[in-house]
């Protein structure tokens, strides 16, 4: 080299636009990967929704497109946006930040939105080789089952001994929870594909029934509609009523209209409790009075419930128990909690005025029809199955109320869809995983294990990047409305409010194309895909250095750091 040649580093003699000649790569230690990891709320839904991917398309204004992904997994989203206790929300990584975001909310107003414009579902063509099932039960688990099983081809019959269809939905949940015309739509579009509805028909004896009608499986969803009776000594003059009783025939008027008296007591403390108390507020009661053994820390009754029912003026008598119902009163005795959290008696009595007693203290099943078959397993009242719902009679599978599970519709709307797909594959002759127990999270076809992929923790996301988004309120009935009709209580968003909910998903573990890892990233190492594949951008390992900035960048924990292969 001659003596008037420079020389200096290669680091530093690179020209503008040449930075790619320096192979960064081969510095790594860690490398970054784009993950797909399980939402919270997606985990927490019993009826398996896919809950991140159609808030995805509701944020975007693609409200059908969000309606139809609701649909694949449950039928019922104007319903289940009105009735569902929402554990999708209770585990909602924002409550952490400001308050989660209102899933059921969105969820209804999707519903709403499709009973509004007349979205539907296409009947599936009915296979060649598509089986004949018997649905006994027109609750949720049962509804849910039968439009499942028709989409998947079967032919579907579905009985019920009430005169319309609905189960517990329509007999056990008030109007005001609830409308009708709502509940009638939304089992209308079920009716529409096909499914055939025999009301009024009573099963005595399955075995015999299933061969009457050449069914090759069968489905039971008997919800737990007789009640668990509590002894109460009583006077001849004593007025003591069934919580179930009174519900359904405040929605039937088959006996009548209940006459109550001007004070009411319920004793109990579950979410029926609610709804008898507040019945009976609405049927003329003019104090409405909840007895309830434990403290409210302990109450069983989901804590919208209670609020809403202290609103209207309903009272809740805590750690107390009746000991006698007389003509016009009842005895009742003061409780404290032992070390275990067990009413234990105290020896200190009162007495009440109570015109009439309603008894809220829990119900069952009626498991006669399964009396005599050979493989059925009874446990508490319940039946055994397996992780595809099936008893241990071959082709008899059950679900809802009738199997060990959370009592709740979204729970037996979840139990509807599995059922389904089991029998499915039953009918097909396929096998299941025999590990698959019925408490295991089903995967998004329902037939079987969920893929054991990561929850996203709170900890895990960026929410620098997350502005101030106060969580929108539903508006209620005015209270003064509230005790003196069954209007529906609590309202709906309107478009503006649900676009507002929707948009304050942080879409944990799933990126969310927001263009952070393109922008922070210094070798130039993130290259966009046009159009995107599986994700929306791709890694060029050999300009990246591995310094982890586009992971600690990524808003919703979209990116793991793994170690460099050797």
């Amino acid at each position: 080299m001659s003596s008037g040649t420079r020389t200096t580093p290669f680091a530093i003699t690179l020209d503008v636009g040449s930075s790619r000649a320096n192979l960064t790569g081969s510095w790594r230690t860690e490398r970054p990967q784009y993950a797909r990891l399980t939402a919270p709320c997606g985990a927490g839904c019993p009826a398996a929704e896919d809950v991140q991917q159609w808030l995805y398309h509701a944020e975007e204004g693609g409200y059908e497109a969000a309606w139809r992904r609701i649909m694949e997994r449950n039928p019922f989203p104007a319903i289940s946006g009105r009735i569902c206790y929402h554990p999708c929300e209770t585990a909602c990584n924002r409550a952490q930040l400001d308050a989660a975001v209102g899933i059921n909310s969105v969820e209804r107003f999707l519903g709403d939105q499709a009973l509004a414009k007349g979205w539907q579902i296409e009947p599936a063509q009915l296979l060649g080789t598509g089986g004949r099932v018997l649905v006994i039960g027109a609750g949720p688990s049962g509804l849910s089952a039968a439009y499942h099983l028709a989409l998947l081809g079967h032919h579907v019959t579905v009985r019920d001994m009430a005169p319309a269809a609905g189960g517990m939905m329509r007999y056990g949940i008030p109007k005001y929870r609830l409308p009708r015309e709502i509940l009638d739509a939304e089992i209308q579009r079920i009716a529409e594909l096909g499914v055939d509805f025999q009301l009024g028909a009573h099963v005595s004896d399955l075995i015999a029934e299933r061969a009457a009608g050449g069914y090759d499986a069968v489905f039971l969803a008997v919800g737990a509609t007789l009640p668990q009776r509590t002894y109460i000594p009583a006077g001849s003059a004593a007025r003591i009523i069934d919580a179930i009783a009174l519900l359904r025939n405040a929605e039937d008027g088959s006996a009548g209209p209940p006459l109550l008296g001007r004070r009411v007591t319920v004793y109990g403390g579950g979410n029926t409790a609610m709804d008898a108390a507040r019945t009976a507020k609405r049927l003329g009661a003019e104090e409405s009075i909840v007895v309830y053994r434990r403290d409210r820390e302990h109450m069983p009754a989901h804590e919208s419930e209670l609020m809403e029912a202290l609103q209207e003026g309903i009272k809740v008598k805590w750690l107390t128990t009746i000991t006698e119902a007389g003509a016009g009163e009842i005895t009742v005795e003061r409780m404290e909690l032992d070390e275990h959290g067990y009413p234990q008696p105290t020896g200190q009595f009162e007495r009440l005025g109570a015109d009439t007693v309603v008894l809220a203290t829990g119900q069952v099943s009626d498991l006669s029809l399964l009396e005599g078959m050979p493989g059925i397993e009874l446990e508490d009242r319940v039946v055994r199955v397996d992780g595809n719902m099936m008893t241990g009679h071959p082709g008899i599978f059950a679900g809802g109320d009738m199997v060990p599970a959370e009592r709740t519709a979204t729970v037996a709307i979840g139990h509807g869809r599995r059922a389904a797909h089991g029998i499915d594959r039953w009918l097909r002759g396929e096998t299941g995983n025999p590990e698959w127990g019925l408490h295991d999270s089903a995967s998004a076809t329902g037939v079987g294990p969920v893929p054991q992929t990561a929850q996203v923790p709170f900890e895990r996301l960026n929410t620098w990047y997350f502005s101030d988004a106060p969580r929108t309120v539903r508006e209620q009935l005015d209270a003064i409305r509230r005790t003196s009709t069954f209007d529906e209580v609590v309202l709906g968003l309107d478009e503006a409010n649900a676009l507002f909910e929707a948009r304050r998903c942080m879409s944990c573990g799933n990126c969310l194309a927001c263009d952070n890892c393109y922008g922070v990233c210094p070798d130039n190492a993130v290259v966009k895909l046009d159009p995107p594949g599986a994700y929306a951008y791709a890694f060029d390992l050999d300009y990246c250095k591995g310094c982890g900035l586009c992971a600690q960048e990524c808003p919703c924990g979209a990116i793991e750091m793994l170690p460099e292969p050797i």
